[in-house]
């Protein structure tokens, strides 16, 4: 495609709101790391694990664990099923400015618990605010980037997430020397931060032009449209994009019924984002960005708290790279790279495994945990959220995300439940042999990408639509050019 010129495409009032939709994303980052960090702190486990009467310390049992990191998601699905319903009824902004109001009580919750059951609960709560965060980001981004940056953009969801956990990973090590309960509690008072400052500024962010068509405001769609565009295009390219947005939704057949997401076409567009979306957390990220910082600590070689900052750096360095190549190089090449390193990084730490227990097999285990969460984040992390909302039908894409959301956070669930059984006695004790696992999920992954993913790098999202119309075959998309001929 030849350089993108990511400036060309933003002006002032574009700049900010994408800054202002990707800052949400960080208050994940922030509950998703904090929280995973804040277990390894001596002071939480005084507060919420169990003494063992052997070693005269405290630690969360392997059920706690499960739950502390499994339950949450009810919460996330609640989120999604109704942050869903408010976006497409009421509008993305709506959306996020409800959104952020109930994360400022969930927060207060998780400050000021004291016992398993209340920070439980403040964690269950606040997921509600992140599962509607999943249902309205990606698809609010992808509908007010111009085709030629959206993977960038998208794409940016990861990138913000991770930009948290690195803030809020800084603080944990700075307070995790601390005996009170302030070590943890500090961290988490960062949780009113993000959600104040989206619900002061939302509403200077224009509303998404392709929403307010679809809901028949046709005037206040070409002024929000205006306003994204301006001093990047002129008024007869305004004038134009508008009209390929209008015929877009006037070739999309598409009724917006959920049982269409399944019959005809839409049944393998669907198909595209439920497994993408799958497989994203099927290959074991949770392994590391959940429970990281307990692994490493407990093989008792590098500082836990070190790591999760070398973690945090590295991962959010890769991130930023696959950002910049997604609309370079597109989205298969960085699926089919990212998951070849993950693979081979996960099965590596899994036969090291194998190996009698040394000094070095151990740090051999956390660089190979490094490496595995870097390649994720490089592409798998990000391009999920690209794809799913590049591929579904115009009138279907909240359906299809709320669909595709509820299957993410299912599989969220059954691995973070998993997880602690698999590593700890009494249960696998498995270790780092749980790479094995893992590594053969992600085989499968880079078989459905081979086969079932299509290239969508530079195309409009009506181009994608029509595409899939026309049944060009998946893994020709990123060469078909007749209809991008047609409507450029």
């Amino acid at each position: 495609m030849g350089r993108v010129g990511f400036r060309r495409h933003f002006n002032r009032q574009l700049a900010l709101a994408c800054l202002l939709i990707a800052m949400s994303t960080m208050n994940y980052g922030f509950d998703n790391s904090g929280f995973n960090t804040s277990m390894a702190m001596d002071s939480f486990q005084k507060q919420f694990g169990d003494l063992n009467p052997k070693t005269g310390k405290h630690r969360l049992p392997p059920v706690w664990l499960s739950l502390f990191n499994s339950l949450p998601f009810i919460g996330f699905g609640f989120g999604v099923l109704v942050g869903s319903l408010i976006s497409a009824r009421f509008g993305r902004r709506w959306c996020m400015f409800s959104m952020s109001t109930w994360a400022l009580f969930s927060a207060a919750v998780c400050v000021s618990s004291s016992t398993r059951e209340q920070i439980m609960a403040g964690r269950i709560l606040n997921y509600v605010y992140i599962g509607m965060e999943l249902s309205v980001i990606p698809v609010f981004q992808s509908e007010i980037i111009p085709a030629p940056v959206r993977g960038m953009a998208v794409g940016s969801y990861q990138f913000s997430l991770l930009f948290g956990g690195l803030i809020v990973n800084s603080v944990c090590r700075g307070t995790s020397t601390m005996s009170t309960n302030a070590a943890w509690r500090i961290p988490m008072g960062l949780f009113f931060v993000i959600p104040s400052t989206v619900m002061a500024g939302i509403w200077f962010v224009p509303e998404s032009p392709r929403w307010l068509l679809a809901n028949d405001r046709t005037e206040e769609a070409y002024a929000a449209l205006k306003l994204l565009r301006a001093g990047t295009l002129n008024g007869s390219e305004i004038e134009a994009e508008f009209e390929v947005l209008k015929a877009g939704l006037r070739l999309d057949p598409e009724q917006g019924k959920f049982i269409e997401l399944f019959q005809g076409i839409n049944r393998k567009r669907t198909a595209i984002v439920v497994v993408m979306n799958f497989f994203q957390q099927a290959t074991g990220q949770a392994f590391t960005s959940t429970y990281g910082a307990l692994f490493v600590k407990d093989l008792g070689t590098v500082n836990a708290f070190n790591f999760t900052l070398i973690l945090a750096a590295c991962n959010l360095s890769m991130v930023a790279v696959g950002l910049f190549l997604n609309d370079r190089l597109g989205r298969r090449p960085l699926l089919f790279i990212g998951g070849t390193l993950q693979g081979g990084a996960i099965l590596a730490m899994g036969a090291l495994g194998t190996q009698i227990t040394t000094y070095g097999t151990k740090t051999g285990i956390v660089a190979l945990l490094v490496i595995f969460a870097a390649s994720f984040v490089f592409a798998w992390a990000q391009i999920c959220y690209v794809v799913t909302t590049e591929v579904p039908a115009l009138r279907l894409r909240d359906m299809s995300q709320r669909t595709a959301s509820i299957v993410n956070v299912a599989t969220s669930f059954l691995v973070n439940f998993s997880v602690p059984y698999l590593l700890y006695t009494p249960y696998a004790a498995l270790g780092s042999k749980v790479g094995f696992i893992f590594g053969g999920i992600i085989v499968c992954a880079l078989i459905f990408t081979f086969f079932c993913v299509p290239e969508c790098k530079g195309k409009s999202l009506e181009q994608v639509d029509r595409m899939f119309q026309e049944g060009i075959p998946l893994r020709h998309f990123g060469r078909h050019t007749a209809f991008l001929n047609a409507v450029a």
